[in-house]
């Protein structure tokens, strides 16, 4: 099985640290609507570009994982059990 201990690329980090607390502020953003009784349109809305912009950091993610992990695990001649992870990956983050 492919190495656990591979992280984030350093050069990404900041960026998704960043998407998150924004999608953070947007979930707190839907809890403040509901809680006010905001219009059901409205809240929806905002749900939706909270899934839209975790999408984004989950492709971003899984783009960073194809070009180093997964790159280094062919190299390191762990084909089989490297593409099993990426598929099982991809399988669950779609």
């Amino acid at each position: 099985m492919p190495s656990r201990g591979r992280r984030v690329h350093r050069e990404n980090k900041s960026d998704l640290l960043n998407r998150l607390k924004r999608v953070e502020g947007q979930i707190r953003g839907i809890s403040r609507m509901i809680e006010e009784d905001e219009y059901c349109v409205d809240i929806l809305n905002q749900v939706a570009a909270a899934r839209a912009a975790l999408g984004k950091i989950g492709l971003m993610l899984l783009e960073t994982h194809a070009r180093g992990c997964v790159v280094r695990g062919i190299k390191d001649g762990d084909e089989e059990a490297t593409v099993t992870e990426l598929m099982d990956v991809i399988k669950r983050f779609v």
